[in-house]
């Protein structure tokens, strides 16, 4: 039956066939027209005639009994067409449905008794084959072209003209003629679509094509107004139109709404939305601009009557403030976007459309009420392209709302978006279950915080605000994820990171001596809660246990404060392109200054103080506050300890501005005290040498070629400390380097005095001799000096300064003025004071005569050739030094000697290694050290070889290898040490030595005891290796084997995880070579020839 009833559609609906149409010689309307006439006499002829086709015309008599729309005697052949199929639709929804009822009731018995597991359900009647639905759905189109869509008003849905071709032919036949009943018809067609409807089968046909178009029936039907102000040109083309609608009763028009209503509350609600949004229509354009938009006007949506943009309206304002009605909305409006630019565009303006509250609205109030809670649930969906997509509108949206609409915003979104975070500072023991914030919140609210304050990345006065009401919590717990492996570490250090560098300058040096305890503590976690690690990676906030032990939860007290002072400074490193770690460090530096200022003056009060007269009560409030002076003293020291430990200079120091109050805050701190009778050097040598350290600085700053008068501008507040200093600093070097560094700055370069820079480091020598040696000039002499040397040279300084370095001078000559760069060391220095100082027993002076020495040798200085052998002694005796500040000068000239002359040191120095020392004054308890230094000599020798190394390196070898049978361990290793840095610069000089190295680094890495000489001989391989690359399978193509066997077995068997490590180093720098070998690189190369 169902079949016959589609068979019956589908005559009906069928094309004509050829000859049919050749007999139509008109226009496309009037072929159209005949061929629903006949397409329509076929199928009554078919009804009348053919025996199977009997019941279809029973069940059509019936329906056509019960629809009093239906009328025979209708001339419009259209919609005769479109009664036709009208009923035979309805018939075929009378028909399943009384088969559905059937199929429910009682179900085939036969069937159920050979049902097995393995069979299918059977499938109700409704069902229809994938050609049905063809059938079915090109019959609802003509209805809907024919009957539903002419009849629309202007301006309602969307026009057929504009679809297709054959849409623009439809819509001038139909409106070409008249309509006397176009409301009736379009009530008529309307009701029949929303009966076939009620099937579930059947409604998905229909509502999957034409929901926009029963949509827009419904609309006109139950809320066009009677009386409509037009132009006169519009009421002529719907006067027709409205003339019917009259005809309507309230009951129909009361009939239409609810149904719409019904179908909005039933169809998948992103659907509904973006059939609202294109009934809605288009924005108003000029003609000017409809004119020049050319063809591709007529893809934009038309102009929607004024009633019918209310509507709609309307119904996206309640589809919106509906639950999930945000969701809706945005999945309406974006679809399945791609990510590209079109999708970042869409994404603002759906954010803007949540942002604005819409006129049908009762209050703003509470449309934002409504809103903002679906807003933030826009943030947490999992599927990836959905979440990026709703994090966009989301954060867009939240942004758009704390600028535009902050009262709104403090109250129903940023609240419940940190509220985890809150919780944790007014969590109490009174009630857990208020106090305790479990992991999956404390994991959202982290990520959403990243995703609307890092990813959105608006800075603004509110979101300053909110954030930093919580930073503490959340810097609590970027330290708790530091100690433990959690995803919370990311997005709690991106988030403090963002603050820091987005925020003003003095919110974040507050922010920061808050989380460093420096300032008073506010908004931190509740004192009997701490974090704990969560089940999935993430933490949760507990009730801390009570410790009883008074130590135990000092220490836990005292370590934590640390931790966090650890962090902190880790979060300052990560700022290495901001101000804010040298801005901090320079105000902990000014704090540091004026508290050393107020000490003298408390010692002061507390001389004329008199505890006689004060009561107890007093006398606790004053030790009390001293005691909390002393504590943040303390506390400001071990914050500017951790500063300068952790941080780079480049880090505090990114701008000479920096530099410039780094000096001040120095200056200033070293003029406190000046006036008392004990001078600075005696009493802190380490100050003076600190100061004569930054005065030097000052000076390498006004050395520079290029200072701009911004910067002079920048050191004028030197000037004061820097007068103060020149006046009454002890030290008459410090005295007049301040004067002179005042004179540069105050003439901003006019007055330049010769060799400013070495004059500092001069002053800075003689400032730490001073101090090692505890004793100074006589004032009298000082100032006999003084008077006799002229104002605008620097003083003379007896000792070196620097170590091989060489600083900038400033020169000054009649008509402009020149830089130059100059050797810090007096140039009038003789070799034999040289060779005299190096024998000095204070610890400066001898390292800085040897490194003088050691540059003489460097630059073949003639007296220093001449007297070679005694540097040469020298050195040797230098190098059993236990200073290592001594012994380091000597290797570095031992170094060079052999460097300069290879033959005849290095056999001595082999002699030395191998016997040790052999000078006459040698400590033969100190042998075993002073062999491992010249063996680090012989080192830096190997490396300095270059391509004399196959000539120079034959007597080493043999010197190494007969040292890795000593009875030392430590001379074994660092023999083979030596001997694979020597080895890696053979190349093919390695050939003859070959088996013999292999031998011995095979039975050491077998028989050997000792872990540390194993990790060397493997490390001898490694080296050997890497430094022959691809010449190895030439050099070591007898050994290569056993070399390798002897790797693998380190890994086997060893039981040192170092050598292990080190053998699987070598073994992949084997496989790289034998790669390269096997496979050799593929060279894409044309060669050109030249034929004679």
């Amino acid at each position: 039956m169902t079949s016959a009833i589609l068979s019956a559609i589908n005559t009906l609906t069928k094309p004509l066939g050829e000859s049919s149409v050749h007999d139509v010689q008109s226009s496309h309307q009037l072929a159209l027209s005949a061929a629903l006439q006949a397409n329509r006499a076929a199928l009554l002829e078919q009804l009348q005639s053919e025996a199977s086709f009997e019941e279809v015309r029973r069940l059509r008599e019936e329906v056509k009994a019960t629809a009093d729309w239906f009328s025979g005697s209708t001339e419009d052949v259209t919609w005769s067409f479109v009664q036709e199929c009208l009923l035979l639709l309805l018939t075929l929804a009378r028909h399943l449905t009384v088969e559905l009822e059937l199929f429910k009731q009682t179900p085939a018995p036969s069937v159920a008794k050979q049902r097995t597991p393995e069979m299918a359900p059977p499938l109700p009647p409704d069902v229809l084959s994938v050609t049905q639905q063809k059938m079915l759905e090109t019959a609802l189109q003509f209805v809907v072209s024919l009957g539903l869509c002419p009849y629309l008003a202007p301006g309602v849905g969307v026009p057929l003209g504009r679809r297709s071709a054959f849409g623009a032919m439809v819509e001038n036949l139909v409106c070409g003629g008249v309509a006397p009943a176009a409301g009736r018809r379009l009530l008529t067609t309307t009701n029949v679509l929303l009966k076939l409807a009620e099937l579930s089968s059947l409604a998905t046909i229909v509502f999957t094509r034409h929901l926009g178009d029963v949509m827009a029936a419904l609309c006109q039907l139950g809320y066009q107004p009677h009386k409509t102000e037009r132009s006169s040109t519009e009421e002529e083309k719907v006067s027709h139109l409205d003339m019917n609608f009259h005809k309507l009763s309230a009951e129909e028009r009361q009939t239409c709404r609810e149904a719409l209503k019904s179908l909005l509350g039933k169809v998948y609600q992103p659907i509904v939305i973006k059939e609202l949004l294109i009934l809605q229509g288009g924005p108003k354009q000029s003609g000017a601009v409809r004119s020049s938009s050319g063809s591709s006007s007529k893809a934009a949506l038309g102009l929607a009557p004024a009633w019918l943009r209310r509507l709609c309206g309307q119904l996206l304002s309640e589809r919106l403030i509906q639950p999930n009605g945000v969701q809706s909305v945005v999945r309406a409006i974006l679809g399945g976007g791609t990510g590209d630019e079109s999708d970042w565009k869409k994404c603002d303006g759906v954010a803007r459309l949540l942002m604005t509250c819409p006129q049908q609205s009762a209050s703003a109030d509470s449309y934002y009420r409504e809103v903002c809670p679906q807003i933030l649930d826009l943030l947490h969906f999992k599927d990836k392209l959905t979440a990026q997509q709703f994090q966009r509108v989301a954060t867009r949206a939240v942004i758009s709302m704390v600028q535009e609409k902050p009262s709104f915003a403090r109250q129903y979104l940023l609240p419940p978006l940190l509220a985890p975070l809150h919780c944790c500072t007014t969590a109490s023991n009174e009630d857990h279950s208020q106090g305790v914030v479990e992991e999956w919140e404390l994991t959202r609210c982290m990520e959403d915080v990243y995703k609307i304050w890092v990813v959105g990345n608006s800075p603004s006065a509110s979101l300053f605000k909110a954030l930093e009401q919580v930073l503490p919590v959340i810097f609590t717990l970027f330290c708790f994820t530091k100690q433990n492996v959690s995803h919370l570490r990311a997005p709690c250090q991106e988030t403090l990171l963002w603050y820091l560098s987005h925020s003003e300058t003095s919110a974040a040096m507050s922010a920061l001596r808050q989380l460093s305890g420096l300032q008073g503590q506010k908004n931190e976690v509740a004192a009997d809660f701490h974090f704990t690690p969560g089940s999935d990676g993430g933490a949760r906030l507990c009730s801390r246990e009570s410790c009883s032990d008074e130590d135990e939860a000092l220490y836990e007290k005292v370590s934590g404060e640390q931790w966090r002072l650890e962090c902190l400074m880790q979060l300052l490193a990560e700022l290495k392109d901001s101000d804010l770690p040298g801005d901090f460090f320079l105000d902990l530096l000014k704090e540091l200054t004026s508290w050393a200022a107020s000490e003298d003056e408390e010692k002061e009060d507390e001389r004329e103080l008199n505890m006689s007269t004060m009561t107890l009560l007093e006398v606790e409030q004053r030790l009390t506050s001293r005691a909390a002076r002393q504590g943040q003293r303390l506390a400001l020291l071990q914050v500017l300890a951790a500063t300068v430990e952790s941080l780079h200079h480049t880090v505090l120091l990114r701008k000479s501005t920096q530099v410039v109050d780094f000096m001040v805050s120095l200056l200033q701190r070293a003029c406190v005290g000046l006036d008392q009778a004990t001078g600075p050097c005696l009493e802190n040598p380490v100050e003076s040498q600190t100061l004569s350290m930054g005065m030097g600085l000052v000076a390498t700053l006004l050395s520079g070629p290029q200072l701009t008068a911004e910067d002079y501008t920048s050191m004028s507040r030197l000037l004061a400390p820097l007068e103060i200093l020149s006046q009454m600093h002890s030290e008459v070097v410090i005295q007049e380097l301040a004067s002179n560094l005042r004179a540069v700055i105050a003439t901003h370069g006019a007055y330049r005095p010769e060799d400013l820079a070495a004059a500092a480091a001069a002053a800075a020598q003689t400032s730490g001799n001073a101090a090692f040696r505890k004793k100074m000039q006589p004032d009298a002499k000082v100032s006999q000096t003084r008077s006799s040397r002229p104002d605008n040279n620097p003083p003379q300084i007896r000792h070196p300064t620097s170590s091989g370095g060489s600083g900038a001078g400033l020169g000054s000559k009649a008509g402009g003025r020149t830089s130059a760069i100059k050797d810090p060391r007096p140039s009038t220095k003789s070799f034999s004071d040289c060779l005299l100082e190096a024998c000095d027993p204070e610890v400066p002076t001898r390292a800085v005569a040897l490194r003088i020495l050691t540059q003489m040798v460097q630059n073949r200085n003639p007296e220093a050739v001449r007297a070679q052998e005694k540097v040469l002694m020298l050195f040797l005796e230098n190098l059993e030094h236990e200073d290592s500040f001594i012994y380091l000068s000597a290797i570095q000239g031992l170094a060079a000697l052999a460097d300069s002359y290879p033959e005849r040191i290095l056999e001595r120095l082999l002699k030395d290694f191998q016997h040790g020392p052999s000078l006459p004054t040698s400590n033969k308890e100190h042998s075993l050290e002073t062999r491992l230094k010249v063996g680090e000599v012989l080192m830096r020798a190997s490396r300095a070889m270059g391509e004399l190394t196959p000539h120079l390196g034959r007597p080493l070898v043999g010197v190494f290898l007969q040292g890795t049978r000593d009875p030392d361990q430590s001379v074994r290793a660092s023999s083979l040490s030596n001997l694979g840095e020597l080895c890696q610069r053979l190349d093919y000089a390695l050939g003859p030595l070959a088996q013999e190295l292999s031998s011995c680094l095979t039975a050491l890495i077998k028989t050997e005891r000792e872990a540390e000489v194993r990790r060397a001989a493997v490390h001898v391989i490694t080296l050997l290796l890497r430094g022959l690359s691809d010449r190895a399978t030439q050099v070591l193509s007898d050994v290569l084997l056993d070399l390798y066997r002897a790797l693998k077995w380190v890994v086997r068997s060893d039981p040192d995880d170092v050598a292990v490590l080190h053998a699987q180093l070598a073994l992949e720098e084997l496989s790289d070579v034998m790669k390269r070998f096997v496979f050799p690189e593929q060279k894409l190369e044309k060669k050109i020839v030249v034929l004679p």
